[in-house]
């Protein structure tokens, strides 16, 4: 009997795969819950606190990070995302990756990623995050997870899975294993938080347009559109609207001093 082989999506060219999603990517991917962030800055007292937003993508964390009034450095080693991201005056963007940040030993007080952290090769990203983080610094990694018992939701789902044939992406979830074992970071916590994206038609086909792993052509791309389109038709409001429903989930640490 054959064993599976599990992908490892950090060797899935995570550094260049968004090039052409950068323009969706701005305009159609969810935010984060406010009390994402909350949690996140909860007893951070440093003032002001200095966070590494890795695969920070085109700044949708790192601006809500910013408007809290944190100093953020957005790490982001795609170039097409960079360009296409709303710039802040607390957000610096940086080239880099997760697993080489080019930032200095002990120099920030958080490590956020949003969104990105399955993209990374676990232990190598672990341990640079460990470095540069203060004494007793802050660790945040976040997800939006499709809400699979929401009907629209899970039939979006549904049309991902088939159209990607099942990308290991859709998995990705499994990919917090290492930061649970890892030895650089303790008391790590987990939040859950419930978050609704609402969609008109157009937002809708340009979120599906974001993900790396769905074609932009051809007949599966046709297919996904019309399979779009029912859905909406099928779940829209008086007003023209979907509500696409996530599970955001959050899991802080801290790191163990050296």
């Amino acid at each position: 009997m054959s064993k599976t082989v599990k992908t490892l999506l950090h060797t899935l060219n995570p550094l260049n795969r968004f090039s052409d999603r950068a323009g969706d990517y701005v305009k159609y991917r969810p935010s984060y819950p406010s009390a994402t962030i909350d949690i996140i800055l909860e007893g951070l007292n440093n003032s002001p606190i200095i966070a590494a937003d890795i695969g920070a993508g085109t700044g949708i964390s790192s601006r809500l990070l910013a408007e809290r009034g944190v100093n953020v450095i957005a790490i982001e080693p795609n170039a097409a995302m960079r360009a296409a991201a709303e710039s802040h005056p607390l957000v610096e963007l940086r080239d880099g990756t997760a697993e080489f940040t080019q930032l200095a030993d002990n120099s920030v007080d958080l490590v956020t990623c949003f969104q990105a952290f399955h993209w990374f090769n676990p232990e190598p990203t672990l341990s640079e995050f460990h470095r540069i983080l203060k004494p007793s610094g802050r660790l945040a990694v976040v997800w939006n997870n499709r809400d699979q018992k929401d009907a629209l939701t899970a039939e979006y789902s549904r049309i991902v899975r088939e159209a990607s044939n099942n990308h290991p992406a859709e998995s990705r979830m499994e990919s917090v294993e290492p930061l649970l074992k890892t030895p650089n970071f303790v008391n790590i916590k987990e939040y859950t938080f419930v978050y609704r994206q609402e969609l008109n038609l157009d937002r809708l086909i340009g979120r599906a347009m974001s993900v790396s792993y769905l074609p932009r052509e051809g007949l599966v791309y046709e297919g996904v559109i019309a399979d779009l389109q029912d859905l909406y038709q099928q779940f829209r409001n008086e007003q023209g609207f979907i509500n696409m429903v996530y599970r955001t989930s959050l899991y802080i640490g801290t790191a163990i001093s050296a």
